[in-house]
């Protein structure tokens, strides 16, 4: 069986507003963030609870150097919502 993430097949995207100049960019499902063509600001997806969070698996199945990847967004994305939010 394989992780219904990893197929190409399953990709949504999502539009986003700039929050610097209020351009709307797409953000695909398999990215965290993405910079703004018009004024090049990161803009960054809503984190939601993904399976790389909590299966015992996820390392294995999306290999290590992917893993940590996507694990340091996590970190970061918590990081800048919670600065954000105070």
């Amino acid at each position: 069986m394989k992780c219904p993430g990893q197929d190409m097949r399953n990709l949504r995207v999502t539009v986003h507003k700039c929050p610097t100049c209020g351009s709307e960019v797409e953000i695909f499902s398999d990215e965290s963030k993405i910079r703004c063509k018009k004024c090049g600001t990161v803009v960054i997806k809503e984190q939601v609870p993904s399976c790389i969070s909590w299966c015992a698996s996820a390392r294995q199945c999306l290999g290590e150097e992917r893993w940590k990847q996507l694990m340091g967004d996590s970190e970061e994305i918590t990081k800048k919502q919670d600065t954000i939010t105070k």
